[in-house]
């Protein structure tokens, strides 16, 4: 049994406590050479490293007065209660916020509280039973196959190390005044939080997945980031120099001279488009032959919409509606969502909104919205087919857009439509709705991210306005790889010629009937993708803000003839490999 049966296996990686170290250390990384790992933010950064490593927590297991170790988990708790509340504060309006005001209503668990105190009242010291209640509820999550769930036990220990390091009154550690990339075995929200951006060049973590938090919020603030890298990188020198490349998920420790002259010849260029691409960041995007491809912008709340303009997006190309439904204990009503959409219709002065119904369920369900155990969420109750469960829910969400719209151009998209009887069932609630509410510029859509709906897409163009496509999901199901997983996430690669030709299927559809096409998910923002998307003619691309200025400048790079070639180039290719070295010749 302990040599795994004749069968090749990898021992069960359980969390580690605060107190012990790994027995196994890993063999160093050699300088000068890449070291291949999951891109999951673009960019390329040379900087000294700075590694988070976790401060050695000690303490005793055992105490005897245990109303003095109550009180000091009270303190603690205060402690960090005071310490979330103003991160949150510096982060309001930004993607760390929401997800720091989970720690905090995770400090107020009641079982958590209730099971460290039953520990303490058995013996335990207060370090000691809060960590055992922390554990406890973090590992029973992770025996749940729900990835939102294994991503909350992270979020769960992130929380508990806080207390735990209150408790031991020892400080989180403080990183360089000077430019730095910032190592970690993996980043909780929180770190994320507290990074100054004038100061962080790049993220590198040796776990986490493209999906993973670090990995969201590196993308949402600008910063390259390479993740999955492994233990390895944990054991590089403070102060060594480390090479990040985000847009290819490789760094390289100690780089030797000519690599280094390399990479800061690639900074010049980089730092010289990205100040051109800022200059022009209001002109439109049309490549060298004419021909116009609109970039807009992805947003997850509507606090952004200002800052996506500012940019230079020429519209809100995807705006994730679920956000106005988890900040609330119960579904929001019709003048709160009024409200929301009606600032972001204010920002845009005019541009296009193109707004996702509610797409919960699967991986992101909602305390008042509870849903059975499902063995695979994901392939579940989740998008349009769980709003079609709740008909009143979608009714108050599209009476709420409509009328914030008003007489200025609102897009309304259905996610997760398999054929075109759900998007039927869909679309006749807005005619419902329509026929009590004007709105002078409406549009119909759904979202390309079932591959059924792709094969699907000519008996949904004559019916639809346009089509969304999301690539994430659509590479997830495609390719059945979890694009959260921690071993399989690389190869979960849009480029995939599958993917591809999916697209070009949805864009042939489409432009036949007179409709228009946009990809709203991270493959827009792919240096390598763009001209391909362009090729495969895509009429829209829609990006995270900061990246709306380069995309325009890289459409700008090329005709229209030479993005066509591309395209054919990619479509002709066996494996994503195969595509991305392809492109790489250009």
């Amino acid at each position: 049994i302990t040599e795994g049966l004749g069968e090749a296996v990898a021992p069960f990686r359980a969390e580690q406590s605060p107190q012990t170290r790994p027995q196994n250390e890993p063999e160093p990384l050699p300088d000068d050479q890449p070291l291949k790992a999951v891109a999951a933010s673009p960019g390329l950064a040379l900087a000294p490293i700075f590694v988070l490593r976790q401060p050695t927590l000690t303490y005793p297991d055992t105490a005897v007065d245990s109303e003095t170790q109550i009180m000091r988990l009270n303190r603690a708790f205060d402690a960090a209660d005071s310490q979330l509340r103003t991160l949150i504060r510096q982060a309001e309006g930004g993607e760390a916020a929401p997800i720091l005001s989970v720690h905090v209503e995770m400090l107020q668990d009641e079982d958590l509280y209730q099971a460290a105190l039953e520990a303490i009242n058995e013996g335990a010291s207060a370090e000691a039973g809060w960590w055992q209640a922390i554990d406890t509820a973090a590992k029973g999550q992770e025996a749940l196959a729900d990835r939102l769930l294994a991503e909350r036990a992270a979020d769960l220990r992130d929380v508990g190390r806080r207390v735990l390091a209150n408790l031991c009154g020892v400080e989180m550690p403080k990183p360089p005044e000077q430019p730095y990339v910032l190592v970690a075995d993996d980043l909780g929200p929180s770190d994320v939080a507290r990074l100054d951006t004038t100061r962080v060049r790049a993220l590198v973590t040796a776990r986490g997945g493209a999906t993973s938090h670090s990995a969201i919020l590196a993308r949402a603030l600008g910063l390259p980031a390479v993740v999955g890298a492994g233990d390895a990188v944990l054991k590089l020198v403070d102060g060594a120099e480390l090479v990040v490349d985000g847009e290819r998920g490789s760094l390289v420790p100690n780089p030797g001279d000519e690599r280094r002259a390399q990479v800061a010849r690639r900074l010049e260029q980089l730092a010289a488009l990205q100040a051109e691409a800022h200059d022009k960041r209001h002109q439109p995007a049309i490549t060298r032959d004419g021909h116009r491809v609109e970039v807009c912008a992805n947003l997850g709340n509507t606090a952004h919409a200002p800052d996506a303009v500012a940019r230079g997006a020429e519209g809100i190309g995807l705006l994730r509606t679920e956000f106005v439904f988890m900040a609330h204990p119960e579904a929001p009503d019709l003048a709160t969502q009024i409200d929301e959409y009606r600032s972001a219709f204010d920002a845009l002065n005019g541009l296009p909104l193109v707004a996702r119904t509610l797409d919960v369920g699967g991986d992101k369900p909602l305390d008042y919205w509870p849903l059975p155990q499902e063995d695979n969420p994901f392939l579940g109750m989740r998008g349009i087919r769980l709003s079609l469960t709740r008909p009143e829910i979608l009714e108050t969400q599209i009476r709420a857009l409509l009328t914030a719209a008003g007489d200025r151009p609102l897009r309304i998209m259905f996610p997760m439509v398999k054929d075109l009887e759900e998007f039927r069932a869909a679309k006749q609630i807005v005619q419902r709705v329509q026929a009590e509410v004007t709105c002078a510029d409406v549009q119909i859509g759904v979202m390309i991210e079932v591959p059924s709906c792709a094969l699907l897409a000519p008996t949904l163009a004559p019916e639809v306005d346009f089509f969304s496509i999301g690539t994430n999901d659509l590479t997830q199901y495609t390719l059945a790889i979890d694009r959260g997983h921690g071993q399989l996430s690389a190869d979960s690669d849009a480029l995939h010629p599958a993917v591809l030709r999916l697209i070009q299927m949805t864009v042939q559809a489409a432009h036949a009937h007179g409709r228009w096409v946009g990809v709203c998910g991270e493959l827009a923002s792919d240096p390598q993708a763009i001209p391909v998307l362009v090729g495969l003619e895509v009429d829209e691309l829609s990006v995270t803000s900061r990246r709306v200025p380069l995309v325009k400048a890289c459409i700008r790079d090329f005709t229209l003839d030479a993005a066509r070639e591309r395209a054919r180039l990619a479509l002709s290719k066996a494996t994503a490999v195969e595509v991305r070295d392809a492109l790489e010749s250009f």
